[in-house]
């Protein structure tokens, strides 16, 4: 069972950039598809970027695309959510996850998911 661990979360004003880090464990993280969602209060947890085990295939939503970079290392078992333009609607606890087949968009396709971050955009 992987175990993967967020970071990177903070109180930030509007136009600020932050990085999220989300270390997995376990020496298979470079064959997995990397996920990367968000839950604002009282919404349902919504995609927002995934890449390919090899980084050559990215999904963003429509939301973040042109502001948010997914990037992972598979020598550091990790990947980042870099987020810049932050928007007070960024606001939400931020959640790394391991997919488990083929790209994709949908959170019923990831099955091991980090404890979270919170992103706080302030106005």
């Amino acid at each position: 069972q992987v175990r993967l661990v967020e970071s990177g979360g903070g109180l930030v004003q509007a136009g600020d950039s932050l990085r999220l880090s989300c270390a997995a464990s376990g020496r298979t993280f470079r064959t997995y598809v990397m996920g990367w969602f968000r839950q604002a209060p009282g919404k349902e947890r919504e995609f927002v970027a995934s890449i390919s085990w090899n980084g050559r295939s990215i999904y963003y939503a429509d939301s973040v695309k042109g502001r948010f970079a997914i990037i992972r290392d598979n020598a550091k078992n990790t990947v980042y959510l870099q987020m810049n333009s932050l928007k007070p609607e960024d606001t939400a606890v931020y959640y790394c996850a391991r997919g488990l087949s083929g790209m994709s968009v949908d959170s019923t396709d990831f099955n091991s998911w980090g404890q979270g971050t919170q992103v706080t955009v302030s106005s």
